[in-house]
């Protein structure tokens, strides 16, 4: 089994689209509508070929006893609190397969992050959340930088991207517009009930809660939020499933804020020290 971490750029780049930049860049009202709102939909998208690779992969990965399955930084194969809903989460599928290793380094994630970050891209972790028909569960809202605050300064960005078409019906991911201008807040639990985040709120905030703002995207889609942006989304009970990719991105510079490993079976980076090498990869300069 390779450990596609050893590549610091695409194993298979022929299976990318050629570079242009100005194909996937945002325009100034796509950040302005980020920065007054903590998201945006990008411009490009995954072609159906490269979903087909992805799609495929993902499926022997959610199988046990998969090739590789020890590269996992983290593996759950049912992280829901309910036990009658499943939610697939797993975290370093792009060290496992050639397929979402490469996607790391697709323009349309690439060149619009490097746009919200103002600097060099470099690679944080992966996700993957799957929602399988009729009994998907919820993830609850938060915040992504609670669960980061071991890496500083502020300087990260995520891109959830749609590995078919993501929808409200089943589970799409909804945004409480301008929570990325709040203070950050405490983990009240990821797969827990969707009121849970209540207890942390002001009455002021809550009431945001009420018209939260779902965000559908087409298959091969992708959406970028900021790292204070509050998020969640629904369970699915629709007849098929519903699964997404996320890649988390940081600006070249952020550092460690510990001298514990930053990721299972990652090699602790010491305090102070900017994140690269190996296991940080460059994406974009």
């Amino acid at each position: 089994m390779i450990d596609y971490s050893i590549y610091d750029q695409p194993v298979l780049p022929s299976a990318l689209p050629l570079e242009n930049a100005e194909h996937f860049q945002l325009t100034a009202a796509n950040i302005e509508h980020f920065t007054d709102n903590g998201f945006v939909v990008g411009n490009g998208r995954i072609s159906a070929e490269y979903l087909a690779l992805l799609k495929a992969d993902l499926h022997e990965l959610m199988l046990p006893g998969h090739v590789g399955h020890e590269l996992w930084y983290e593996y759950h194969s049912n992280e829901s609190d309910d036990p009658n809903t499943i939610l697939f989460h797993a975290l370093g599928a792009w060290r496992l397969r050639t397929s979402f290793h490469d996607l790391l380094w697709h323009p349309a994630i690439t060149v619009p992050a490097k746009q919200l970050l103002g600097t060099s891209v470099r690679f944080w972790h992966d996700q993957l959340f799957c929602k399988p028909a009729h009994h998907g569960g919820v993830v609850a809202w938060h915040q992504d930088y609670s669960y980061w605050s071991r890496t500083e300064p502020m300087n990260h960005l995520t891109c959830w991207i749609a590995l078919e078409d993501s929808t409200i019906a089943n589970g799409c991911i909804n945004y409480i517009s301008g929570s990325n201008h709040w203070d950050l807040l405490p983990i009240t639990g990821l797969t827990g009930g969707m009121e849970a985040i209540r207890r942390v709120l002001t009455p002021q905030q809550f009431e945001r809660f009420i018209t939260p703002t779902p965000v559908e995207l087409n298959a091969g889609q992708m959406v970028f939020h900021h790292p204070l942006t509050v998020h969640g989304s629904f369970a699915n009970r629709t007849e098929r499933p519903r699964r997404a990719a996320v890649i988390n991105l940081i600006g070249d510079g952020v550092s460690s804020g510990t001298d514990d490993a930053l990721l299972q079976g990652v090699p602790a980076v010491p305090k102070g020290n900017a994140l690269n090498g190996r296991f940080f990869p460059l994406l974009r300069g």
